[in-house]
């Protein structure tokens, strides 16, 4: 059994799991409101009824029933969900055990997690469905493979993917997958010579001459520079950066201005040695930063130039208020916004564009799409934007264009 078959039976099992749990808190729901309307006509109709001391093995047996069958279905439903549900996350389950000894409120939330999870549920099987649809059409599978370059204070862990659900759902649509492995934080020029030399292994091992480049964040600068500084524009056919902060970020500026120098080298001591515990082999916290503002950019921009060779393009996007973002962007948004105006919890929105072709996003409401829902950092379904589907189309555009 091949990954992707093997992948789609575990998550068809998954949701059909996670449906049975759901339906089971359905059915709980129902009898309760059953019973008591079954109550409130026995009180109606029949009052004497109600007179315990004469009906009391009737009461008694009825009560016991009741409560046996309501707590067999109710413990079946809320584990199976908790055990197989993703979108329900901590939260809702922290929320869930602390609520559900409170009247009423219980009931509010338990509505709340057949919602989230009965979404959850309708979202991935017509995602399967889609996939299955064009399965043999393979529309991403692009004339060069795919190399994802993470952002910075990120690493590519092999079982914590930074790209979240994304490269799961573009292999299943026949892209070829390679991520950039440089370190999480470094000047833009060494992380360029990390994946300059990351390429050029790629290159060396598969023979697939070029790759197509898709950059999140600090990962755009620094595939500019391996294109650019470090020579691969021969080896990369197209570069597409995901909210990059190509003109930097004037409140990185303001932050290494006025912190004091001590709290600077204190922080940044701190990473670096946490940093080389999981792998990085020499992190440079100052270095890193320093490169993210606008001054740093903006000579960067004067002598690092696009080449003819590769297509270049970018995509941004915004939060429509602070608390549209997770932490800890609903809490940097306002800062940033003083310094940068309209971003998406880390870069202002003037800063995104770079190329032939720049798309901006956002969504309706108060949410917006933010620096983190761009990689699917917190595996996330949300109304009016699909992350997985956006880069899906977004790889089967490189691949109309032959590349």
């Amino acid at each position: 059994m091949n990954y992707n078959k093997k992948s789609k039976t575990i998550t068809k099992f998954r949701l059909h799991l996670c449906q049975l749990g759901c339906n089971a808190l359905k059915l709980f729901i129902a009898l309760g409101i059953l019973i008591t309307m079954e109550l409130i006509g026995l009180a109606l109709l029949h009052p004497d009824y109600y007179q315990i001391s004469i009906y009391w093995k009737q009461w008694t047996m009825a009560a016991t029933i009741a409560i046996l069958i309501g707590n067999l279905i109710f413990w079946t439903g809320i584990i199976t969900v908790y055990m197989t549900s993703v979108q329900l996350e901590i939260k809702w389950r922290v929320i869930g055990i602390l609520c559900g000894w409170i009247p009423i409120i219980h009931l509010i939330t338990l509505g709340k997690i057949i919602h989230i999870t009965s979404n959850e549920i309708h979202i991935e099987k017509n995602k399967i469905k889609l996939n299955e649809s064009r399965q043999r059409d393979e529309i991403c599978k692009t004339k060069y493979p795919i190399l994802l370059v993470h952002g910075v204070f990120f690493r590519d862990f092999q079982y914590i993917n930074y790209w979240g659900r994304i490269p799961n759902e573009l292999q299943k649509n026949g892209a070829t997958i390679y991520y950039g492995n440089q370190q999480s934080a470094d000047s833009v020029e060494n992380c360029g010579k990390e994946l300059a030399d990351r390429i050029k292994e790629i290159i060396l091992e598969t023979n697939c001459q070029k790759v197509n480049i898709i950059a999140h964040s600090k990962g755009g600068l620094d595939s500019r520079a391996a294109i650019s500084t470090w020579g691969m524009d021969k080896y990369v056919v197209s570069l597409t950066t995901i909210n990059t902060p190509h003109r930097g970020c004037e409140f990185a500026d303001y932050l290494l201005s006025k912190a004091p120098e001590s709290l600077k080298m204190s922080v940044a001591k701190t990473y670096n040695t946490a940093l080389k515990k999981i792998g990085d082999p020499n992190p440079n916290f100052i270095e890193a930063v320093t490169d993210l503002t606008a001054s740093a950019c903006k000579k960067r921009n004067e002598s690092m130039t696009n080449s003819p060779n590769v297509y270049y393009q970018s995509v941004g996007s915004k939060l429509n208020t602070p608390s549209g973002g997770r932490f800890p962007l609903n809490m940097t948004h306002s800062f940033v916004k003083y310094f940068d105006g309209a971003n998406d919890g880390l870069v202002g929105e003037n800063s995104f564009p770079w190329g032939e072709h720049y798309q901006f996003l956002t969504v309706k409401g108060k949410r917006g799409i933010s620096h983190g829902d761009m990689v699917d950092l917190n595996r996330e379904n949300f109304d009016d934007f699909d992350v997985r589907e956006f880069y899906v189309q977004l790889v089967a555009d490189l691949k109309k264009k032959g590349l």
